[in-house]
């Protein structure tokens, strides 16, 4: 089992903004069966911490490439992506092994 985050420098004052569409992209794979619930939280400076940064991290059973063959595409997004574009700077995504019973030594 592995936790995915990605995390996005958004432009200054738009934090809340792009994490509504984080949020929407998030369950748009998840209503399509191509992920599993998603959580988005963000910082617009209100709380400490890197200010203007929205994450989003789900988990899943295995590692896959975005650009395998069966790879199902979610449709609808594209405006909502544009969106996002405009107000990320950069983004980043971390892979971590969720420790599970059965990995226990």
């Amino acid at each position: 089992m592995y936790l995915i985050r990605r995390i996005y420098t958004i432009k200054p004052g738009e934090a809340r903004r792009a994490a509504t569409l984080i949020d929407t992209i998030g369950k748009a794979y998840q209503e399509a069966g191509t992920r599993g619930e998603s959580r988005v939280y963000f910082n617009s400076g209100t709380t400490p911490g890197d200010k203007n940064t929205v994450v989003m991290e789900w988990t899943d059973d295995t590692l896959q490439s975005p650009y395998r063959t069966d790879r199902i595409r979610v449709e609808g997004l594209e405006e909502t992506s544009a969106q996002l574009r405009e107000l990320a700077i950069e983004s980043v995504i971390e892979f971590w092994e969720l420790m599970t019973d059965e990995k226990a030594i």
